[in-house]
């Protein structure tokens, strides 16, 4: 199933309006998504420690060691994340993972679990989206905040060509759509 970037600004805030009046811990589940673009398997591995530094404060940055590249990628956290994770660890302990499962072992939800729940999301909006959603759509924020700069998410998302970028976020088709749109004759 091919997965689109959340286009729509309004939606995007309605479902985290949703998820954060559903549970916390789903609502951080997409707004680290959006803020980060992590592929969800290294967000759901993601351990208190992490993000807490030693002085019980949310750091400003991580580092992660992507698991599908194995490339070590910095990530800054934003200030709505970082005030939101604030609130969310707040006395919890360093080896627990952020998406605690509800099974009472420390275990993170499983990648099935993160989909269901944004999938469910979606479902109230009409939209279809995915984990994979989250990346794209932060990609793609970052390419329209840049003002079309591709080197942007390309190095954000460690990418190694702006074409694997474009085709990523769907830059390529919006153009295509666009200029089909203006066909006449």
């Amino acid at each position: 199933m091919k997965t689109d970037p959340i286009l729509d600004l309004e939606i995007l805030k309605d479902i985290a309006e949703y998820l954060e009046t559903k549970n916390i811990r789903d609502s951080i589940l997409l707004y680290i998504g959006i803020y980060t673009g992590l592929r969800i398997q290294d967000e759901l591995e993601l351990r208190i420690r992490d993000v807490r530094d030693e002085r019980g404060k949310v750091k400003d940055c991580i580092i992660v060691n992507e698991g599908k590249t194995n490339k070590p990628r910095r990530i800054d956290i934003n200030k709505k994340l970082k005030k939101m994770l604030e609130i969310y660890i707040r006395g919890r302990p360093g080896y627990e993972y952020i998406f605690l499962s509800r099974e009472g072992t420390n275990k993170p939800i499983s990648r099935q679990q993160a989909y269901n729940i944004l999938r469910k999301a979606g479902e109230t909006f009409g939209i279809r989206i995915s984990p994979h959603s989250l990346r794209k759509t932060f990609a793609r924020r970052l390419y329209e905040l840049s003002n079309g700069d591709i080197t942007i998410p390309m190095e954000a998302l460690n990418h190694t060509t702006p074409e694997q970028t474009r085709r990523y976020i769907g830059i390529m088709e919006t153009v295509i759509n666009n200029y089909i749109q203006k066909l006449d004759f």
